[in-house]
């Protein structure tokens, strides 16, 4: 990929990624990172991170008037010995590019990529160092290890004084790979370290597959030898209390792989839930949202919105508030377009995105968030307070009549209108398809019966061993009727309640000594 030369220079952006949970990262690394249209990563850069690079760029439409190249985003791994890189990023800046070098952890805390700063420095480009958390102290706390305000910290891939590691105060706060775990444990020692000293070895530290093995200097070695990548060991008195303060591992969820079938603009709040728990959310979608097939009907209601045929508008879902207020873009229609007219949502997240037009709701179910929590709620139609009877239902082609009869019984005039079809979305990768089959889930997430529906007509029934749990008990129902066993159903239909329940589950289940250790099997990261 081609890139214009301009006519300034650029900088020279070192950024620190921490220790792997793009979590950690700085404000400004985040910033950096989302705006950055020229990267170069090293291998062990987290991939959540590197997923991050030009982020914010991606959502912008390119104007007319802008260069061709100003919303390109390249990614290339740093290639070659450290003075090579720099010769790289020189290069770059000097044609006019900002350049942004991520590195694991912190960038001064690693010799290789020092020496690629000190070559920089030679030179007259302009650079920046933006630290990192550094993974010798933010590994251990994720580990549940208090290092306290002295501790040891030293790389033991390269040349290491053993007598002084030894001799150090202290806990020992060690970087390595399974491959000098012997030497290591044997040299500790061989300089007076006690063969029965405790050990944690730590693996993908402070991401959700994080792993940390408890032994000892004598038995190190082979109780790591299975651990793949990049190592954070801690020797000494602490690991005794890694049961007292383990946090982050001990999460209900911690490790789960969980399949959320919806859309990823549906899904946040659930992922992030789900990720407060320790999970690892993974998003497959089951339906697609379509325009209706005819758009008289939508044309009508705005209309009769305009005229003040309406005394209730009634939203189901987030993708009919969307709809409508497309319809209102395309009349050349504002909030306005609402004055005198009263809005329910049947949820929580339907009413936030009637707030992000502007628009308070009037009516949200307290209770059950749902078609029954709202008509428990709604009032009949007063000829007296009410000067008009007449209720606007924009929804779904697929949409149950529940709501529309207990409106009607209520007293009200319907006007059902589909708003938007939805359709059955392609079926995910077969990796996925697999998982899905196979039990490589270890939960399920199902909000609606649709999503029951699509799920098994797209990817397959999930495995008995996978934890099926339902928002509600429609979507119960739906489950049962294909053969599904339902483990988690909360008490209040929405999706906070939804993932609390089944994490409690998961702790019941715990407690139990039910959940079996966890399955070694390949996961979509």
């Amino acid at each position: 990929m081609s890139r214009a030369r301009k006519n300034n220079p650029g900088r020279i952006l070192f950024v620190g990624s921490g220790p792997g949970d793009p979590a950690l990262l700085t404000v400004r690394a985040r910033e950096v990172i989302a705006t950055a249209t020229l990267a170069f990563t090293d291998p062990d850069v987290d991939k959540g991170v590197v997923a991050l690079v030009g982020s914010a760029l991606s959502a912008l439409e390119p104007s007319p008037e802008a260069a061709s190249d100003e919303l390109i985003t390249e990614v290339r791994p740093a290639l070659g010995e450290p003075a090579e890189v720099a010769k790289t990023l020189v290069t770059e800046a000097k044609n006019g590019h900002d350049v942004v070098r991520i590195v694991s952890g912190d960038p001064l805390t690693t010799d290789s990529v020092i020496a690629e700063v000190t070559a920089v420095a030679r030179t007259q480009v302009h650079f920046e160092v933006l630290p990192g958390l550094p993974a010798g102290s933010a590994v251990p706390s994720y580990a549940g290890m208090a290092l306290g305000s002295g501790h040891t910290e030293a790389d033991v891939r390269g040349e290491t004084d053993w007598a002084a590691l030894a001799a150090a105060p202290g806990p020992l706060v060690l970087h390595a790979t399974s491959g000098h775990l012997a030497e290591t444990a044997s040299a500790l020692v061989e300089h007076g370290l006690a063969p029965q000293t405790p050990v944690a070895i730590t693996v993908r530290g402070t991401t959700r597959q994080q792993r940390t093995v408890e032994a000892t200097l004598a038995t190190m070695n082979d109780a790591g030898a299975d651990l793949q990548g990049s190592l954070v060991v801690t020797v000494g008195k602490v690991v005794s209390q890694r049961s007292k303060m383990s946090w982050w591992e001990s999460r209900a969820l911690y490790g789960w792989t969980v399949l959320v079938p919806r859309t990823k603009d549906q899904a946040g709040e659930m992922s992030e839930r789900l990720v407060t728990h320790g999970a690892i959310p993974i998003e497959v979608p089951t339906i697609a949202v379509e325009p209706p097939r005819s758009p008289a009907q939508m044309e009508r209601a705005v209309k009769g919105l305009v005229d003040g045929r309406y005394q209730w508008v009634v939203f189901t879902s987030t993708n009919a508030v969307r709809a409508v207020w497309e319809k209102f873009e395309e009349f050349g229609l504002d909030a306005r377009a609402f004055s005198g007219v009263k809005i329910a949502c049947v949820g929580q997240a339907t009413a936030d995105k009637v707030r992000s037009f502007g628009i308070n709701p009037e009516l949200v179910p307290s209770g059950e968030q749902s078609s029954l929590g709202l008509l428990e709620e709604f009032a009949p139609y007063d000829d007296v307070f009410d000067p008009v009877n007449r209720v606007l239902l924009p929804r779904a082609d697929i949409a149950t009549e529940t709501l529309a009869e207990g409106l009607r019984e209520r007293g009200w005039e319907i006007d059902d209108v589909t708003a938007y079809r939805t359709v059955r979305a392609a079926p995910p990768p077969a990796e996925t398809r697999e998982m899905i089959k196979t039990g490589g889930f270890d939960a399920v997430l199902f909000t609606s019966s649709s999503t029951v529906r699509n799920l098994v007509g797209i990817a397959g029934k999930p495995h008995t061993r996978t934890i099926v749990a339902c928002i509600g008990p429609k979507t119960a129902e739906t489950a049962t009727e294909f053969g599904l066993r339902v483990d988690v159903q909360p008490e209040t239909a929405q999706v906070g309640p939804l993932v609390e329940a089944l994490a409690e589950h998961a702790c019941r289940l715990r407690a139990e000594g039910a959940l079996p250790p966890p399955r070694k099997k390949s996961r979509r990261r």
